[in-house]
């Protein structure tokens, strides 16, 4: 029998409905209904929904440039080869480039792991009996059962994301359509005194609240990791990405509209079940129970996108021979980065024994800082370097929306708390240390001989 000479690759089997589907189970997650009280709280009021307004306008600006380059650079890894690409792959982008993969080493289980942590403490409403240490016990293993999923072929997975991401819906459009009656602008205007002084503490605060914001809105780009397992990238990443924002950020916003109009602010502000409880005062504590199973889905729906999207990272750096190698390796029977898949999951396991207000904070500083602020940075860089690089999509109003993100990302990391901004700092140190005892040894950049 003659034996194919083709080598394993990645497979191009996801289209713009599937694409969508993935980035925005990615997107809405378990985050919006633990952090929705969190977000009422740093600036002690309904006037902290202008938290939505302004993360959304940073995450649409932030999706052309994804957009722009995913369309230019359709391969998997997505930031990894931006940044190499835009800095130069024999020169600074070697060291963003691993930076970032580097980072994704522990922001990525950072990020599963909020969204286990989210999935057990909504089990704790079904399940009030359960302790603690059991309910951290359950959001470790949660990694580990969607490892399980994930081993196998991509276009079984991709078909799977469009029937979770209905359930997805399903729990938002309920909370949002039995709002619509109920919404009440004396409760949605209860602003406390004071609360619109342009002062320090009005600045700091919305910026907080545009960090919880930028939380629920990542993931937007997901499908950028994915870009060499999807049909038409050039047509349908953008799309992907510009669909799933407008429809995430609508459903964000009219979402707390409704929690507002049933609950108080001054309350919701102490809720840990904020959806369940809202549920359970309009319909009843058996709606409450039903709307929990709903949400532990969603939950369910959106680590499971960020597990699959992430993998794709380590091993596309792999490949490149700027990470790793054993991360390299594809499945011999599903072609996908299986080795990568496992250590994320595993990592994702030990993260989610910790509380969900010690990830949030430090996992978005550190992806600001390593990822998303050079990367918009290097976008500019190569329009400049690679004029005649084939752009199936340009930025609309080019360069507006990169300037807004530049400003955007420095403004969320000038208003962090100092305990994250230590967190990125030191993970940038520590991999920038790796980085150049690993290129002094291989004689790469900046060790090069001339």
């Amino acid at each position: 029998m003659e034996r194919s000479t083709d080598k394993p690759g990645l497979r191009r089997e996801l289209g713009l409905v599937q694409a969508t589907a993935l980035a925005i189970t990615d997107m809405v997650g378990i985050g919006p209904y633990i952090t929705i009280p969190l977000l009422l709280a740093t600036m002690g009021g309904p006037q902290a929904m202008l938290g939505w307004l302004v993360g959304a306008v940073l995450a649409f600006c932030d999706g052309l440039v994804w957009a722009e380059l995913g369309a230019a650079l359709p391969k998997a890894g997505g930031s990894y080869n931006y940044l190499r690409e835009a800095y130069g792959p024999q020169r600074m982008g070697r060291w963003l480039s691993f930076l970032m993969v580097w980072q994704i080493i522990f922001s990525a289980p950072l990020s599963v792991a909020s969204g286990s942590i989210g999935f057990a403490n909504y089990l704790h409403y079904l399940a009030p009996q359960l302790t603690g240490w059991e309910i951290r016990g359950l959001a470790a293993a949660f990694p580990l059962l969607l490892v399980a999923l994930l081993y196998r072929r991509i276009g079984a997975i991709g078909n799977l994301s469009v029937i979770l991401v209905t359930g997805v819906m399903i729990g938002c459009l309920w909370i949002v359509v039995s709002g619509v009656s109920h919404l009440s602008a004396a409760r949605l205007f209860d602003f406390p005194s004071g609360a619109f002084h342009l002062n320090m503490i009005f600045w700091v605060g919305l910026g907080h609240a545009t960090l919880y914001a930028l939380y629920d809105y990542f993931g937007y780009y997901n499908v950028c990791y994915l870009a060499e397992e999807i049909r038409d990238p050039g047509r349908v990443i953008p799309r992907a990405i510009m669909f799933s924002i407008l429809t995430v950020a609508a459903l964000y916003i009219m979402m707390t509209a409704s929690f507002l109009s049933v609950i108080p602010w001054r309350k919701a502000i102490e809720s840990r079940y904020i959806a369940s409880v809202y549920v359970e005062i309009l319909f009843g504590s058996a709606a409450g129970k039903i709307m929990t199973v709903l949400l532990l889905w969603i939950a369910f729906s959106s680590v499971f996108s960020l597990l699959l999207g992430y993998s794709r990272i380590p091993y596309a750096a792999a490949v490149d021979g700027n990470f790793f190698p054993v991360f390299a390796r594809l499945h011999p029977k599903g072609n996908f980065p299986h080795i990568s898949l496992i250590t994320l999951g595993v990592i994702a396991s030990v993260f989610s024994l910790g509380h969900l207000n010690e990830v949030i904070g430090s996992l978005v500083a550190t992806r600001v800082l390593i990822q998303y602020l050079p990367q918009t940075i290097g976008f500019f860089l190569l329009r400049f370097r690679a004029p005649d690089l084939p752009r199936p999509f340009r930025m609309w109003f080019y360069p507006i929306p990169g300037i807004i993100s530049v400003f955007g990302w420095i403004y969320v990391l000038a208003t962090a708390a100092a305990r994250s901004l230590i967190f990125a700092f030191l993970i940038f140190a520590v991999g920038t240390a790796a980085y150049m005892a690993r290129s002094r040894v291989r004689r790469e950049w900046p060790f090069q001989e001339q």
